[in-house]
């Protein structure tokens, strides 16, 4: 028998002194989010703001998880998730707005096969809506190193949304800025790994998933426009930090044997190498976040080392047939677009 408190989509954000954005983007979600089967659900991660005042007073129609304190991207999002019942979870940034009908089509993919995990739309750049946005743009992939990358987004550089894109394919990850994902298999696959605390984590979960034998999928058919860089800048050295530690955590924990010592060590002189760089430019607090970033990873392996045990790795490469990479690709090469690696 079903459960008629049960909905169908639950689109949940996850605010932390986010009024600003709330007052911004949540207007678009709640015009273009209506209907009996969806919820918008703010989860609070102990805002000292006046977030969850507003949300009472201005969006009464929309439900408030609050948390005593800030438990990251991570911990908040399970913390949310793990105590709502639905079959389809959004997992959205707060500087998002949504258009009409983004809704449709990703749920519509999940309905119509149980082997689809998660679903990404099209992010494009809220400052500037011809370009693609960093996080996420026309689907994720990842290059024989480990390094993410994106259909619109390679490195640093980003490509104007020319209808080059406008498709359905088979993904590596889905950005979790706007992430549609089975709720089922969120709760079963033990959500997001909280040991990242922010960044790479949604791509650990995805690799996750897809090692479970499921499949990911991007549609041109959902937009939605990013912010990006609202909590963490991207200039930060903290994030720099936690991109690079939690880039060595995500390969320890999914490649398959045969490819670990191979893989990690070429990227720890790819990162070497990285920290020269900003020690030439004199960026030092960014050489440091790269040191500091390899001095945590071997801090966390012997938890990671559990978490590689019960990590199911298929014995090929992480990725989707591309086994090249990027960073040679983009600097010796001058492939600046997707287009130009295929």
């Amino acid at each position: 028998m079903s459960n008629p408190s049960k909905i169908k989509t639950a689109i949940v954000i996850l605010n932390w002194n986010g009024k600003h954005f709330l007052e911004q983007f949540l207007p678009s979600v709640v015009k273009f989010s209506q209907g009996i089967e969806n919820e918008i659900i703010v989860a609070d991660n102990g805002s000292s703001d006046d977030s969850i005042i507003f949300l009472k007073t201005k969006f009464p129609e929309v439900k408030i998880l609050a948390f005593e304190k800030n438990y990251g991207f991570t911990g908040g999002y399970n913390k949310a998730l793990f105590q709502i019942d639905a079959d389809y979870f959004v997992l959205l940034n707060s500087d998002i707005e949504v258009t009409e009908n983004w809704l449709k089509r990703p749920t519509e993919l999940l309905d119509s096969d149980p082997n689809i995990a998660a679903v990404a739309p099209k992010i494009k750049a809220f400052h500037n809506k011809t370009m693609f946005e960093y996080a996420g743009a026309a689907g994720g992939f990842i290059d024989k190193y480990g390094y993410p990358f994106c259909r619109g987004r390679i490195l640093g550089e980003i490509e104007a949304d020319t209808g080059q894109y406008d498709d359905e394919c088979d993904i590596a990850w889905a950005s979790g800025a706007c992430m549609f994902v089975r709720a089922s298999l969120y709760k079963s696959e033990g959500g997001l790994d909280d040991d990242f605390f922010a960044h790479m984590e949604e791509i650990d979960l995805c690799t996750r998933l897809k090692n479970r034998g499921f499949n990911l999928k991007y549609t041109s058919q959902s937009v939605v426009y990013h912010v990006g860089g609202g909590t963490l800048p991207n200039n930060n050295p903290r994030k720099l930090f936690l991109n690079y530690r939690n880039n060595l955590l995500f390969l320890y924990k999914n490649l398959p044997k045969k490819h670990l010592l191979v893989k990690i060590f070429s990227r720890m002189v790819l990162d070497g190498l990285s920290a020269i760089v900003y020690l030439l430019k004199f960026q030092f607090a960014y050489f440091a976040a790269v040191w500091k970033a390899h001095i945590s990873f071997y801090k966390m392996l012997p938890n990671f080392k559990q978490k590689r045990r019960t990590a199911k790795s298929e014995n090929k490469p992480i990725g989707i047939d591309f086994n090249r990479s990027i960073v040679w690709n983009y600097y010796v090469k001058k492939n600046k677009k997707f287009s130009d690696f295929i």
